[in-house]
């Protein structure tokens, strides 16, 4: 390949978790060129997330769009990321400006690229401008070489791409373990909806794997930067390379941990046996599986794609852990799958589970109750580069629009998309890589859609909006919020949109009555979202925190937040960094990235109430098939909360009534959790709030001054 541009660093070793220093590339100019991460960013914004917003901010301005060639995409872990001892350190988070929102988003990734990023020297990588032409970035971790590479590789879709990078920057087949690739698919060229795969080398398959930095459009924007790929290597991984304070602390804390998983989680949620899909029946039982553009929350045919049914699918008793130490083993894959349509029709493949969210979009949701089904849009999307919560979610919102006959066979291009028409279902996705037919259009996300749809075929904009699921641009995720109203603020009151990697409150809520007032609630959509985000900021994945807990959990006074765990999470950063934080201190932490997000949020032009209302089927029934399917219930509910007599009154009149009930709830939600986290009514982190958390700088004072 034709050397663009090269760098030479000094090899360093870190210290306390930090490098002190950040890879800068100017894809325009071919500027590479190393930055100080100063004492302020580690002890105010700590890493990750908070790197990546502070970067991106200093780069753009209110009228940057996503494709301006001055938006960024920010790589970076964080202190504790990269340590081998504890399960779930050894991930990453990307920042850009969202193309589907035109906020920032924040997208949590597993694979061994932030690892080999921070061991090669950099605490985080910051990409702006754009290339004439298709690069590949290399780092070479060992050898303090960085190089902008013209690309002269044809192949576009991951799981191929990445293979043979891997294959070309290797120096052996024992050194492919040492390379981890970042890329997208050909879909990222024509969607707003298309996401990263981070590569890591499967020593026992001896194969490339793909995680995915899912959500916001992060690989639309790659693409549109002409980046191919971007390639590091490292060799050497060891559990001490983060030289912390405390090392002993860690080994002990870790050791903890595996113990719990070892011998609880097959008694829990069985983690290692089939990963997060383990709870595909159980919120089918409580009504939360998203069936038909989450119109109905359980469906009969969910047995269809239970968890056992992909147990059986999916390859057992491997070592499945997205990073080395990871003892939750939840990374599972499906090995030996052959497509049966598409480019890869008849090939081995191996599928990157499915997870929860992939068998819930791409079952559930759009009606195919097929497990092979499920797994081949499963690959696809991955592959194409498409992040799967989006594509399932706008394919549902498509399949109701085609079953309310708002669009047909002649707007389609002939795609019969009838819920549960698995084979429309492919043909959609495929065009949507290729940029071509309807699928084309598909591609641009629910909330442009239901433009498309009013201005050019005579939508009812109303109906749209309340079936729509997007919420500030990006696509719900799969879980049915009607019947929790914490949840329902757990997606509504986000920063980057609905996710529920922020706040996921439904057992809490709406089955273990934990919560019951609106200070409650509150409250719970303060804490968790901060303990959610600081995940974020170090480096670490969620799941060991959760997804496993203490025999004696129910034991302690507020077991929903795993305290033996949050201490956890103390003893590390504390045993990396050789600071003294307790459970306060780790909460304003992410307090402080996170009104940062909320004032860029407001910079770009939205963050304010009005921008956190959410479409009425994430409150309530929308249509009379919605409200008669679980009448009983809506009945009883408006005898109950509202004393109104149901007796002679028709559906309509019910889902009114109903609804003006359950909309005038989350407006007193959104007041107590705007209170809780000291914003105004509209929205607005205050100067005082600012100057509590030790974060009242100039240059976010000036923006919400603007606004209060």
């Amino acid at each position: 390949m034709k050397k663009l541009a090269d760098f030479e660093y000094q090899l360093s070793e870190i210290e306390k978790g930090y490098n002190g220093r950040t890879l800068y590339i100017n894809l325009t100019n071919n500027e590479i060129k190393e930055k100080e991460v100063t004492n302020t960013m580690k002890d105010k914004l700590i890493g990750g997330r908070g790197f990546g917003l502070w970067y991106l901010w200093n780069a753009v301005t209110p009228e940057t769009k996503w494709d301006d060639p001055e938006n960024e995409i920010v790589i970076s872990t964080g202190p504790i990321g990269g340590i081998t001892q504890y399960p779930g350190a050894g991930k990453s988070t990307v920042v850009t400006l969202s193309p589907l929102t035109g906020i920032p988003i924040d997208s949590n990734v597993g694979g061994y690229f932030g690892p080999y990023l921070k061991f090669s020297g950099f605490d985080a990588l910051e990409v702006i401008g754009k290339a004439d032409e298709d690069v590949i970035i290399f780092i070479d971790g060992n050898n303090g070489k960085v190089q902008i590479e013209k690309s002269n590789i044809q192949e576009k879709d991951s799981h191929i791409l990445a293979e043979k990078l891997t294959e070309n920057y290797a120096i052996d087949d024992e050194d492919k373990k040492n390379i981890s690739v970042v890329s997208t698919g050909s879909a990222a060229e024509h969607s707003l909806m298309c996401m990263l795969n981070f590569s890591f080398y499967d020593v026992r398959r001896e194969a490339t794997r793909l995680k995915q930095a899912g959500r916001g459009g992060t690989g639309t924007v790659f693409r549109n930067k002409n980046i191919q790929a971007i390639v590091v290597r490292y060799k050497g991984t060891k559990g001490n390379l983060n030289n912390p304070a405390d090392q002993r602390k860690i080994n002990k804390t870790g050791i903890k941990l595996h113990r719990e998983i070892a011998e609880l989680d097959n008694k829990q949620n069985r983690m290692r046996e089939i990963g997060t899909a383990n709870i595909i029946e159980v919120m089918d039982e409580y009504d939360l599986l998203p069936v038909h553009n989450f119109k109905f929350g359980s469906h009969k045919d969910t047995y269809k794609i239970s968890s056992d049914v992909f147990k059986k699918k999916v390859t057992q008793n491997m070592p499945d852990g997205c990073w080395y130490g990871c003892s939750m083993s939840c990374a599972k894959a499906a090995d030996g799958f052959i497509p049966e349509t598409g480019p890869y029709k008849g090939q081995k493949v191996i599928v990157d589970g499915p997870e929860y969210e992939n068998a819930a979009g791409l079952g559930s949701n759009i009606g195919v109750f097929c497990p092979n089904g499920v797994l081949e849009l499963n690959f696809y999307c991955d592959t194409y580069g498409l992040d799967i919560i989006s594509f399932a979610t706008t394919t549902a919102f498509i399949m109701e629009c085609y079953e309310n006959d708002i669009i047909n066979k002649e707007i389609t291009g002939g795609l019969e998309l009838n819920f549960g028409n698995k084979e429309a279902a492919l043909e959609l996705l495929h065009q949507m890589a290729r940029g071509e037919g309807f699928g084309k259009l598909a591609g641009l996300g629910v909330r442009r859609l239901k433009e498309i749809f009013v201005k050019e075929y005579g939508a009812d904009k109303d109906f749209l909006w309340d079936i729509g699921m997007e919420q500030k641009g990006l696509e719900y995720s799969e879980y049915v919020s009607k019947e929790s109203l914490a949840q329902q603020g757990g997606y509504g009151l986000t920063n980057k949109g609905p996710q529920h990697d922020e706040a996921w409150l439904i057992f809490m809520d709406m089955v273990n009555n934990q919560i019951p007032t609106f200070e409650d609630k509150a409250e719970a959509l303060h804490y968790f979202p901060m303990l959610r985000t600081w995940f974020g900021l170090n480096g670490l994945c969620k799941l060991p925190w959760n997804d496993i807990a203490p025999a004696d959990n129910h034991l302690t006074d507020e077991p929903a937040k795993i305290p033996e765990h949050v201490q956890n999470y103390v003893d590390l950063y504390n045993g990396v960094t050789g600071k003294n934080i307790d459970e306060d201190e780790l909460i304003r932490q992410s307090e402080r990235v996170y009104n940062l997000q909320r004032i860029f949020n407001i910079r770009m032009g939205y963050g304010k109430r009005i921008h956190d209302k959410t479409p009425y089927r994430s409150m309530g029934p929308v249509t009379e098939e919605e409200y008669l399917s679980r009448q009983e219930r809506y009945d009883n509910q408006l005898k109950e909360f509202l004393n109104y007599d149901v007796e002679g009154k028709t559906t309509v009149e019910k889902i009114k009534v109903l609804r003006k009930y359950r909309e005038e709830q989350y407006e007193k939600l959104t007041d107590a959790v705007y209170k809780r986290r000291g914003w105004t009514l509209d929205g607005v982190p205050t100067p005082e709030k600012l100057k509590e958390l030790g974060v009242d700088w100039p240059e976010l004072l000036e923006v919400v001054e603007k606004h209060i």
